[in-house]
This record gives structure tokens, sequence and C-alpha cells, in this order.
């Protein structure tokens, strides 16, 4: 399966973690499936709500069944998230790949001394607890 990104909205995930340096950022992939690629229409940026430690993130229960009900609203559907890694490689922790579900698309984008970095597509793998690399299609709307 391959992620597909459009350029504005890969930059517009980095801008998103930059702005909230040095903590992490995060946010729904919204779009559609598409035979074996998923296609990202729009991004829907949440509130980090764990505020214990700025280096995880949380979106909240209540956020996220009513971006779930708006998103069916759309005829789309929530195909991934997205956070940042401040001043980390954009590779899962184990944090990330315990609190991962199978199936979703989880991009981690790197934001390097507050600067946007690359970003890399996971999968937690359906056998065992490990995030395996995924496609990432980060494609020019032309």
């Amino acid at each position: 399966m391959t992620l597909r990104v459009p350029g504005p909205l890969a930059d517009e995930i980095r801008r998103h973690g930059v702005a909230a340096y040095p903590a992490e950022c995060c946010g729904a992939l919204i779009g559609r499936v598409d035979g074996t690629d998923k296609e990202v229409v729009r991004l829907a940026p949440a509130v980090n709500r764990r505020t214990d430690d700025p280096h995880r993130y949380l979106i909240a229960p209540d956020d996220l069944r009513r971006l779930e009900r708006d998103v069916r609203a759309e005829k789309l559907e929530i195909v991934g998230y997205y956070h940042s890694h401040p001043d980390h490689p954009a590779v899962p922790s184990r944090f990330d790949a315990d609190h991962a579900w199978p199936w979703y698309s989880y991009v981690i984008v790197r934001i390097d001394h507050g600067r946007g970095a690359e970003l890399a597509s996971w999968r937690l793998d359906d056998q065992t607890p490990v995030m395996q690399p995924e496609s990432l299609d980060v494609f020019s709307e032309v």
C-alpha cells in the first residue's frame, strides 16, 4: 500500500510541526482508499492533549469522535495520523508502536532544531507489534 500526499499538505504537516516545536504536533490524515493506495485530500490538525510530556501526543477521544462524524458526512475517511518528532528521526518510537492501530498510516515529520525536515510513513504490522515503513508518494498537483 502507498500513501499519496499532495506536496502542499506535506508542507502543511511540516509547518504544524515547526509551530508546535519543541513539543510534538498531531493530526489526522483525511482521504480515500483507491485500490492499494490511500490518498490524502486534507489534514485535520488536532490539539495535542498530552500535557505531561512534550515528546508524546494525544488526540482526545471526544475530539476523535467529532472528527470521525464530520469526515463520514463528507464521504471521506481517516486514513491515518501524523505527528512530529522534535530533534529526533522520523522513525516510530516504541511508544508510537505500542499506541498504533493496524491498517492506518502514521506519518512522522522530523523537526530539526525548529526546522521542518523529512517525512516518513509507517504502518503497524498486522502480525507483530512492529511498525513497518510504508511507501510515501509526495506528489505535486499540476
